[in-house]
């Protein structure tokens, strides 16, 4: 069997001017108004092949983007998977010992534990730490709409509102295997006004994709006056997801029953979406939404998140 190299529309942009950084730290950037106002962070590449981020901050950066109050910080994250994005082979560069996005509880970063990603993550950490507001750019396998994932708290979607798009909003825990850079400390604690916001731009390689972090960015810089980024595309219409449960994969036999996609909506309760070895995965409920299939079905790994369109 065959296995068809995927179509990558988008290219990966040229990060050499940005290796020096100039706050410290290689591949960030960040800048200081002198005025009083949030101090914002925009995030691409935490994972080495998902482009659309990157290609966004590259616009930014090259039209001199700075902030007109408060202070803008833009991060190339997992750079070193990024560096070995190969468009012919594309799913390879993910990470390089570890997913990035996995590594953001205390205790890992604290720990006596070491990996690529773990390196970067502990030299970007002081710089997180400062943020009062981050924008996480991803995009996804599949060819779904966009997604804003908010995490748990009230102010993860009060962000995705304020900002108007995408559509789609999805509260959610997040992942067993490991925290997410969106769930870190302070942006996971209610009493913090620190709020972060992870947005699925779309499938990773598709023009869309870029389509979509670029306005989803103009959209939050807008929304929080940190700066004027030209034409701000309308916000749009919002329905919020509410995951009620993640599927980690148990064993290494599990299967889709059918080419789930995500976001489609299985009308009924207890209708079996899955199989984990001999056991079928059931819906819980009425109208159950998909969210995410993946195909990296792994033990350990997480093969899909259940959810409830919100009231």
């Amino acid at each position: 069997m065959t296995h068809s190299i995927p179509i990558v529309e988008l290219t990966l942009p040229d990060l050499r001017p940005y290796a020096e950084g100039n706050c410290g730290v290689p591949y960030v950037w960040r800048f200081e108004s002198g005025q009083p106002g949030p101090d914002a962070m925009l995030v691409a590449l935490t994972h080495g092949n998902e482009l659309c981020g990157a290609i966004a901050l590259d616009k930014l950066l090259r039209a001199g983007m700075r902030p007109k109050r408060g202070a803008l910080t833009f991060v190339f994250a997992n750079i070193a998977a990024a560096l070995n994005f190969d468009p012919l082979m594309p799913e390879q560069s993910r990470y390089v010992d570890e997913d990035f996005n996995r590594v953001w509880d205390i205790a890992t970063l604290d720990g006596p534990r070491t990996s690529t990603e773990l390196i970067r993550a502990r030299a970007l950490r002081p710089i997180v730490d400062r943020a009062d507001l981050l924008l996480d750019l991803h995009s996804m396998q599949h060819p779904t709409e966009p997604l804003a994932l908010a995490g748990m708290q009230q102010k993860g979607r009060e962000m995705a509102e304020r900002i108007g798009l995408p559509a789609t909003i999805v509260m959610d825990k997040g992942h067993t295997s490991g925290r997410r850079l969106r769930d870190y400390g302070f942006f996971d604690d209610p009493a913090s006004s620190k709020a972060a916001l992870l947005v699925e731009c779309g499938q990773h390689w598709e023009t869309s994709s870029a389509q979509v972090a670029e306005a989803t960015v103009a959209r939050f810089l807008a929304a929080y006056d940190i700066a004027d980024p030209g034409p701000v595309p309308p916000p749009t219409p919002q329905r919020t997801i509410e995951v009620t449960e993640a599927i980690t994969v148990s064993t290494d036999r599990f299967h889709f029953v059918a080419p789930y996609l995500g976001m489609e909506i299985i009308e009924q309760a207890g209708s079996i979406i899955a199989y984990d070895g001999a056991s079928p995965i059931y819906t819980p409920y009425d109208n159950c939404v998909l969210i995410m299939p993946t195909r990296n079905l792994r033990p350990g790994l997480t093969a899909v998140r259940l959810g409830r369109l919100s009231q």
